[in-house]
């Protein structure tokens, strides 16, 4: 069951997402379901997750994003911003529901969504 503030997701790089997804099929016996060309999400892995090949670019760090939950996005991003973060990428919708990113004092880069 998702709840407020804990993690629920986490995305990885992928500079070349079928090789990749080849990898973890065969080593791990993980499942996917694809998303366009440049996303596909994971199953059986424990934990939800995906590979993005978008974040892997030059213009991107690469580093996998942890991804927390929230029931009202914009109170928990008023939340992270009054707690000293600061907004990266301000919230937007994607297939799966809408989220924002932002980085804590260390300058970690995490990202909150609510479902659609």
């Amino acid at each position: 069951m998702r709840q407020d503030g804990k993690i629920d997701y986490v995305e990885l790089p992928a500079g070349d997402l079928p090789a990749t997804k080849t990898f973890y099929a065969q080593a791990f016996g993980w499942r996917f379901v694809d998303y366009g060309p440049a996303y596909a999400a994971f199953e059986d892995a424990g934990l939800d997750g995906g590979f993005d090949a978008d974040a892997a670019a030059a213009s991107h760090p690469k580093a996998p994003l942890v991804v927390l939950y929230a029931e009202d996005l914009e109170a928990m991003e008023a939340k992270v911003r009054a707690a000293g973060g600061t907004i990266t990428v301000p919230i937007f919708s994607f297939p799966g529901g809408r989220r924002f990113h932002f980085r804590d004092p260390s300058g970690n880069e995490l990202a909150v969504f609510t479902e659609a």
